[in-house]
């Protein structure tokens, strides 16, 4: 007896098959279904190869342009970051050195005063109510062309503090941690609310051999200004006076936080 035969499966048949399967497929594979804790994951990861990222650029940036610098340029640029681990060593040693006093004084409280009285001063100079002198330098600014802006001046002062300056004036005006600049229509430049026109004069209380070469870095604030047609002029002194004092301002709303 034979078995009846089957009819073969048509060719569109399998091809209907085929289609269905690939569109199940898709639909299990998209869109994609994320956990919470795998986007967080993915976030995380695409903040840290951006931050990388621009971390390689910045450090190539700096690269070149150490590359283009002069060997003097660079052995300049090795003494200021060996200055400034130096203070910083020094500053250390210095707290350590009062903490030991406190510890080891027979009459802590007399001791205390002392250095009590020696911090206030410290603090006077640093907050511009007393006057100041000592080393430095005297760093003029002059602008025949007007095109010096309170930005430069900004950034004057900031490559003077990072380089160790205690106490700095700006022509009659005390630069205190509060201070700031603004530019005035028709020339010059407000400080504190003060204008104050060309040529600007820094009176800076420090170490000349690190205010001086900080100034000087390739790219720095002298090359700075002179892209800007104005001339700076640096004089180291054995002695500089910072004598323009502000008055303290008392705190409207910060008050000091409970330990």
């Amino acid at each position: 007896m034979e078995e009846p035969e089957h009819a073969p499966m048509s060719v569109s048949a399998h091809t209907v098959d085929r289609h269905a399967g690939r569109r199940r497929l898709m639909a299990a594979l998209w869109p994609p279904r994320l956990s919470r804790g795998q986007l967080v994951v993915a976030l995380l990861l695409f903040s840290l190869g951006l931050g990388l990222a621009i971390q390689v650029r910045s450090t190539n940036d700096h690269h070149s342009q150490l590359r283009g610098a002069r060997q003097e340029d660079l052995v300049r640029i090795l003494d200021e970051l060996d200055s400034r681990q130096q203070r910083l060593q020094q500053e250390k040693a210095e707290l350590e050195q009062s903490l030991a006093k406190l510890e080891n004084s027979s009459n802590q409280a007399k001791e205390a005063q002392e250095q009590t009285r020696k911090k206030a001063t410290e603090l006077g100079v640093l907050a511009g109510t007393v006057r100041a002198t000592g080393p430095g330098i005297v760093l003029t600014v002059d602008d025949p062309q007007g095109q010096v802006k309170a930005d430069m001046l900004l950034d004057t002062l900031q490559e003077l503090r990072a380089a160790g300056a205690e106490a700095i004036q700006i022509n009659d005006v005390r630069v205190v941690v509060n201070t700031y600049f603004t530019d005035v229509s028709g020339g010059g430049v407000q400080i504190d609310g003060k204008k104050v026109s060309a040529p600007y004069r820094f009176t800076v209380v420090g170490n000349p051999q690190d205010l001086t070469p900080a100034l000087n870095i390739p790219g720095g604030v002298v090359r700075t200004l002179e892209s800007h047609q104005a001339r700076a002029t640096i004089s180291p002194q054995q002695k500089v006076v910072v004598d323009a004092i502000v008055d303290p301002k008392t705190p409207q709303y910060a008050k000091p936080a409970p330990k």
